[in-house]
């Protein structure tokens, strides 16, 4: 079973001064010797080096307290989620689903062999409790691949204690500075590895864009990028990352379908309906979550006298059968041949793009008249839900204006870098109006779902009155909702010049 520990570390360059003495820096009272370590660590990786290209690494090691396979995924400068699982002679299937969205078909082959002499010092506060852990790294690499290498090196590695303050990092910083210690140019062993024994080529950076047409690739790129980072938090059920990955999907499938006159329909309409269907998936966790989050706290802001009978118990029970293999479901569907077949659509279509003649065009007039288009469809849409009487007609309308209002937003979000003020002004004006509409169609379906549980409560005897409760306050909401959309939407529609 693969466990995950957040890393929070830095690394220096030494010389033959060593470690000088960290007694006395902010908390640290004493600095302990905790002996020499051996470790002998291989990485692997595609023959193209993908994960290396993310500043991901996986490596199998022997030697130390934490032998094993572990997975490094870059969360922030100087921080890393390392996954851990138990010492095998091949890649367990939990730590090779993590790496499937980068992967994919490719061969994961040796790539560099690191052996590592570890000194190692723990820096304790009074009352000897762990602050941070100090080791001097002698490290010998082996190239695997290609012609071979080797490199040796010492550096300095500076790793915080588990609920340690990062604040300790930079106090001892200093002191290493002050003692000549430089931070180290190389973010991992790995990379300096790579660097060390035949430079790793890693992708050209994008060019600044010119045209219309890299405007549109380049958010279009970020999009396919966010799709295969969020992949990992995805499948480890990190905290939003189900609602990330479907945004991003949004966001592509609408510049696809927005910016027709750069990308041709022919080759992108197939890869747009695929991300519709990812979208779908992603949707079914996700919307489920929200519906159960929007309950509870309506519950529980209920006075206890209007909480008749055992309705928190029947609200769990509900959320939790709903839910019930979801995670498992949407695993599922990550690691389905149609989900990868979509990446690799997103990736030729990045490489080789079905560019039209507009997309040669300079960005303002090309861009400019695409996020028109939508905010005119949105226009008609908000139209008609507002001539129609409140109901469940209007109920529909409003939700096909919500995804009319997230089309235009994300229009004028990839169109911000050529346009400027007028789209980062349409874009926020839209994030507010799409927070208004879905605050309602939340309220629809929480409706909904409150209805099945009175039915379900009446049925077994119960007090259907919270339900109705709740149904009331959710009613209230939608109206409230309703009632500010005229202005909010009158506010909305002038950001953007016609």
């Amino acid at each position: 079973m693969a466990e995950t520990k957040r890393e929070i570390e830095r690394k220096y360059e030494a010389d033959d001064s060593g470690l000088p003495d960290l007694t006395g820096v902010g908390p640290v009272a004493a600095v302990l010797d905790r002996g020499l370590t051996e470790l002998d660590a291989t990485y692997y990786d595609t023959p193209d080096q993908r994960l290396a290209a993310a500043s991901i690494t996986l490596r199998r090691r022997t030697g130390g307290a934490d032998a094993g396979w572990h997975l490094k995924l870059p969360v922030a400068p100087d921080i890393r989620d390392e996954i851990r699982a138990p010492l095998a002679d091949t890649l367990p299937a939990e730590l090779a689903a993590l790496v499937r969205s980068r992967v994919r078909g490719a061969e994961l082959v040796p790539l560099v062999r690191l052996r590592t002499a570890r000194t190692i010092r723990h820096l304790v506060d009074a009352d000897g409790a762990l602050l941070a852990e100090a080791s001097i790294d002698a490290v010998t690499a082996e190239r695997l691949t290609g012609a071979g290498g080797t490199a040796e090196w010492t550096e300095i590695e500076l790793e915080l204690a588990d609920g340690g303050d990062p604040a300790l990092l930079d106090r001892v910083e200093k002191r290493l500075v002050k003692a000549g210690v430089r931070p180290s140019a190389a973010p991992s062993k790995l990379a300096r590895a790579l660097a060390r024994t035949g430079a790793r080529r890693g992708p050209a950076a994008p060019a600044e864009p010119v045209t219309a047409g890299d405007h549109v690739l380049a958010y279009l790129r970020a999009q396919r990028d966010a799709l295969v980072a969020l992949d990992p938090a995805v499948r480890l059920d990190t905290p939003d990352a189900v609602h990330r990955m479907r945004v991003a999907t949004r966001r592509a499938r609408g510049t696809l379908r927005t910016f027709r006159s750069v990308l041709d329909r022919a080759a992108t309409d197939p890869v747009a309906a695929e991300l519709k269907w990812l979208a779908g998936e992603l949707g079914v966790d996700r919307d489920q979550e929200v519906l159960a989050d929007r309950l509870t706290t309506a519950l529980d802001a209920l006075p206890p006298a209007l909480a008749l009978g055992p309705v928190h118990d029947r609200l769990t029970a509900w959320a939790r059968a709903r839910r019930a293999g979801a995670h498992g479901h949407l695993t599922g569907v990550l690691d389905s041949p149609r989900h990868l077949a979509l990446l690799n659509s997103l990736d030729a279509l990045l490489a080789d793009p079905p560019l039209r003649a507009a997309a040669t065009r300079k960005p303002r007039k090309v861009l400019g008249k695409a996020v028109r288009k939508d905010l005119a469809r949105l226009t008609t849409r908000v139209e008609r839900a507002l001539r129609l009487p409140p109901g469940e007609e209007r109920d529909l309308a409003l939700h096909e204006a919500r995804k009319k209002a997230k089309r235009a937003r994300y229009a004028a979000e990839a169109a911000t870098p050529a346009l400027g003020t007028p789209a980062a002004e349409l874009t926020a004006a839209m994030k507010t109006l799409t927070t208004l509409l879905g605050d309602h169609q939340d309220s629809v379906m929480a409706r909904k779902a409150l209805r099945e549980l009175a039915a379900v409560a009446h049925a077994a005897g119960e007090s259907a009155f919270p339900y109705g409760v709740l149904y009331g306050r959710e009613e209230a909401r939608a109206a409230a909702a309703e009632a500010e959309l005229p202005d909010r939407w009158r506010a909305a529609g002038a950001r953007f010049p016609r």
